[in-house]
Order: structure tokens, then sequence, then C-alpha cells
């Protein structure tokens, strides 16, 4: 009884922390700078919050970590840095990429001027508060009382539907989809690395240089490269 009310937690902080960026991000949209702040309160602060109310509740992503699992999760952000980089070149005739910076203006509030600050903090604090969030918590967490299929499958669910709102009218229909379905098989993926070492570190680093070569295509998008 006491694992259902946990498990139940669990699920609920992730249904309030998505539910809550997606009106912050898709309707109520405030400066950059203090969605960030309200997504370490949500983010953060209520998985702190959970862990603190239920003693049997261990966030395992605060353990030390173990340094043998350094060299895969740095080769393979190399490696998705430069795949996502050159999707990019290989797609940009077929799709219409030009809509991103206007959609990321209008709805997250990046420009031109802010674009450079902002691609820092998402590459390296927003990566690691997603990483704590969604594969700290929702997985690796969610998993010592649940199925480990089924743990895989919650977290990435909700890596995938926290998206919906910030990506809404980046691209067309079709693409939208399948960057839907390329973000939950990468929850998926991130999990099965972070599984291994028992540490959210390893998908942390990929996300990051993921980040990075997305923030490099915002710059190419944004006329300031």
């Amino acid at each position: 009884m006491k694992n259902k009310r946990i498990i139940a937690f669990i699920l609920l902080t992730l249904w309030i922390g998505c539910t809550a960026m997606a009106i912050v991000d898709g309707v109520i949209r405030p400066p950059y700078l203090i969605k960030s702040m309200i997504k370490v309160v949500f983010f953060l602060g209520l998985p702190l919050l959970v862990s603190l109310c239920g003693k049997n509740v261990r966030l395992i992503c605060f353990s030390p970590f173990p340094k043998k699992g350094l060299y895969l999760p740095l080769a393979l952000g190399g490696g998705v840095f430069l795949l996502i980089l050159g999707g990019y070149f290989l797609l940009q005739d077929t799709f219409d990429f030009s809509g991103i910076p206007t959609s990321l203006t209008k709805n997250v509030g990046v420009t031109k001027d802010n674009f450079f600050f902002v691609a820092i903090y998402i590459s390296i604090v927003n990566s690691w508060l997603e990483e704590f969030f969604f594969r700290g918590f929702a997985f690796l967490t969610l998993k010592q009382y649940l199925p480990r299929m089924f743990a895989h499958v919650v977290s990435a669910f909700f890596f995938a539907f926290y998206h919906i709102a910030i990506m809404t009218g980046w691209f067309s229909p079709a693409l939208f989809v399948l960057t839907m379905a390329a973000l939950f098989a990468g929850g998926i993926f991130f999990n099965y690395l972070d599984e291994k070492i028992n540490h959210i570190f390893p998908s942390w680093i990929v996300h990051l240089c993921a980040n990075l070569s997305i923030n490099t295509i915002g710059l190419i998008l944004f006329g300031i490269y």
C-alpha cells in the first residue's frame, strides 16, 4: 500500500510538472528568465518535496557518479551532435525550418539578441533539469516501485509530452509527429544509458551535446552565424 502511494505521488508530480510547464510555455509565455525559475520549481522542487515527504523515496541521481561510465556518453554525445547537425543540412531543402525563429520568439521569448545566453543555459542547466526530472525521477526512482519496462514507457511518454507545447508551430504536421516519435524513442534510449550505471550523467552528457547541436542550428536560423 505504501508503494502504491509513492507511485501515485510520482505520477502525479510528473503530470503536474509537465502540464504546468505546458501552460507556461503555450499560454502564459512569460519572459525566459521567469519561465526558467518556474521550471526549477516544478522540475527540481517538486521531486525534492516528494522525496522529503516520502521517507522511502530515494533520488538515485544524487548518488556519487561512477567514473567508469565516462567515455561512452562522451562518444555518443559527439555522434549525436554530428547526426543532428548533419540531418539539418540534409533535410533543409526538404522541410521548411524557417518558422522556428518566429515560433521561438513568440512562444518561448527567445530572440536574436538573447539567443546566445539562452543557448548556453539550455545546453547546460536546462538539460540537467530535464534529465533529473525525466530520467532521475521519472525513471530511476520510479523503477524502484514499478516494472522497469513500465517505468521506461512512463518516462519517455512524459518527456515527449512535455515538448509538445514548446514545439507547436515549429514544423509541418508530418515532421511534428516524427519529432514527437523521435523524442519518445530518445527518452527510452536515455533511460537505457542511465540504467547501466544507475545515474543521470550519461543521458545528461548526450542531451547536452544534442542541445549544443540544435542551438548551432538556431544560430544559423537566426542569422547569427
